[in-house]
């Protein structure tokens, strides 16, 4: 489909060029990658076409006479590709059935795990980049939620469609592991469980739901019960900033339980990275990180990029990133104290820095929510700023809130659904479905089809939606096996696969790509075998975009023409055994670019359900 679609382009950028010198107009040559190519609505009328308005004050002349006068140049030059004809202002081009399909199924079966990867010339769509994308970034005073559900999903998956369209790709993770939030924790652990010795082992709770509920505990004891404000501890927050200093200064004992409980949490949260096929390459320490970039801006201060404020702090202006105040005035952003301490973003940029050194990439990922946005403007601005070439090259991939339809989520309040909890409630309802429909027998391990089901159904409900949007996490509606769901997607891979262990058990098998091309000729025979021959395309789109939304419409696509065509063209109950054979073919192909791109979403294929 996509070399189709390139040689129609190059024929009617050839034709249009050849009208211009023709007419003696003087135009700039137009190139193929300017032609724009999109399905026809009609297929009647062909089953892509190209507009021809954007050529006319080029011309002079009206869209319908450009389409007549390209057609008549291209009629003979594209008797490899099918039939071309003028309809109205557009150019169509109804395809030779026979040739498409015969070589998209011969790309599917020949590239194997390629195919999607290679372009028309042999190359990947990204090949030479090396990409490197942070997502995650857990804070070690409490467990994964759904929020993080949203961002590991996301950067997991942009990661492998990265990675599928030809680029190297380094995944690093930052642990947000020093800071006053992780001294509340630590303060309420010497409270509430020290003089216990309670461990998360001895009280039977993972490392991170532990030390998220002392981050709870804490907020209790400092704002007391609700309507007894005799019960407040208001001194608790002065006790947590005293710890903050203590640690700062290296204090032997606060150091000690500060490690403790950081690999508590840290060990816990790995586990659930575990269980939802989320992995990296690199792990970075706030801890280690977050003096870094101070001599960065030391040496911005003596070039003069940065200036000192009458107060003694070092800042920068920023205004040409993110405008004027709503006043009128400069913005202007401190990277170091008056007492030359460093703040957030002088640590973001020290950590910049080296990672390019660790890792030489030619872009960096971020993947943060929206409300980071203003941050990431100063942080790119402040590095283009000190000259480093690849700033040019970060992006900000930003993401809205994800709730629940009971409303907003507080980590403080210990309203905040543990992403463990969520997947073990979606994984006991899947596990009761498959129990009420009576197919633990014919599922094998039930336990393991539920827990996969389950990640189905968290995976693809969080990535389906553009990720700039903020959403509301349906667990229900996630989790049925009917309509746009991850579950419905594995249905329908489970369901090939077996008309594919029907058929193998009778002996059939599935004709080359050349026999079912002869014999492939109904309407959803075709348009499924064009959107399958549309996933280089849309794997090149996916990783431009990085959006995993574009992937995950695709694959609904796929499952729902190949519901079409079961339904309307009968495999194991064909008419004769060569079209049997045929449509088999046909399935397998389904099967393979299915369980591809399901991977390229984090939605496990299962092969019975």
């Amino acid at each position: 489909m996509a070399d189709t679609k390139s040689q129609f382009k190059s024929l009617i950028a050839d034709a249009v060029n050849e009208i211009i010198k023709e007419k003696n107009l003087g135009s700039e040559a137009v190139s193929a990658e300017k032609i724009v190519v999109q399905p026809s609505p009609n297929p009647e009328m062909g089953d892509l076409g190209s507009p021809m308005f954007m050529f006319a004050k080029a011309l002079r002349i009206a869209p319908p006479q450009i389409a007549q006068e390209v057609v008549a140049k291209i009629a003979g030059k594209a008797a490899g590709l099918g039939e071309v004809l003028a309809v109205g202002p557009y150019v169509n081009l109804k395809m030779d059935k026979v040739g498409a399909v015969k070589s998209i199924l011969t790309k599917i079966e020949t590239e194997g795990e390629k195919f999607g990867t290679l372009g028309n010339d042999g190359k990947a769509h990204l090949e030479g980049s090396r990409i490197m994308i942070e997502f995650s970034s857990p804070n070690t005073n409490k467990p994964l939620h759904l929020g993080h559900m949203r961002n590991d999903a996301l950067g997991e998956s942009v990661s492998r469609i990265l990675k599928k369209a030809g680029a190297e790709v380094c995944k690093v993770d930052l642990i947000n592991n020093r800071g006053i939030h992780i001294c509340k924790s630590m303060l309420a652990y010497k409270l509430f469980h020290e003089a216990n010795g309670d461990t998360p082992e001895k009280l039977g709770m993972k490392g991170d739901h532990f030390v998220g509920q002392c981050y709870v505990e804490f907020d209790r004891y400092l704002k007391g019960e609700k309507d007894k404000p005799e019960t407040a501890h208001p001194e608790a927050q002065e006790m947590a900033e005293d710890m903050l200093r203590k640690w700062e200064a290296g204090d032997e004992e606060t150091r000690k339980l500060w490690q403790t409980m950081n690999d508590w949490t840290f060990n816990g949260v790995k586990e659930t990275y575990d269980r939802t096929g989320v992995s990296f390459d690199k792990f970075y320490f706030e801890s280690e990180t977050y003096l870094k970039g101070k001599d960065e801006i030391q040496k911005g201060l003596e070039k003069g990029v940065f200036f000192k404020a009458e107060d003694g702090s070092v800042r920068v202006d920023v205004t040409e990133a993110v405008g004027k105040g709503k006043d009128g005035e400069d913005h202007e952003k401190v990277l170091l104290r008056k007492d030359g301490t460093s703040v957030y973003i002088t640590q973001d940029i020290g950590t910049a820095i080296s990672r390019h050194s660790d890792w030489a990439f030619n872009e960096l990922v971020y993947v943060v929510a929206t409300e980071q946005n203003f941050h990431f403007k100063v942080l790119f601005y402040i590095l283009k700023k000190l000259g480093f070439n690849w700033a040019n090259k970060l992006y900000h991939l930003a993401y809205g809130l994800v709730n629940l339809p009971n409303g907003r989520m507080k980590s403080r309040e210990g309203t905040v659904v543990d992403a463990d909890d969520l997947i073990d409630s979606l994984h006991a309802d899947a596990l009761k479905a498959i129990k009420e429909k009576g197919r633990e027998e014919e599922v094998g391990n039930a336990d393991e089809v539920a827990e996969k089901v389950a990640l189905a159904a968290l995976h693809y409900y969080l990535l389906q939606v553009s990720p700039i949007k903020d959403m509301v996490f349906n667990p229900e509606e996630s989790l049925s096996f009917n309509g746009n769901t991850g579950p419905y997607l594995q249905y329908m891979g489970a369901r090939i696969a077996s008309i594919l262990r029907k058929a193998a058990d009778e002996g059939t098998s599935p004709a080359t790509p050349e026999k079912a091309a002869a014999l492939l000729k109904a309407g959803e025979e075709w348009d499924l075998v064009k959107r399958l021959g549309e996933y280089p395309e849309t794997i090149a789109r996916a990783a431009t975009a990085k959006d995993s939304s574009i992937m995950a419409n695709y694959i609904y696509d796929i499952a729902k023409l190949f519901s079409k065509f079961y339904q309307q063209c009968p495999i194991m109950s064909a008419e004769n055994a060569e079209l049997k054979e045929a449509r088999l073919a046909l399935a397998k192909a389904t099967l393979a670019v299915l369980k591809d791109a399901m991977n390229l979403v984090l939605v496990p294929y299962l092969d019975r359900m």
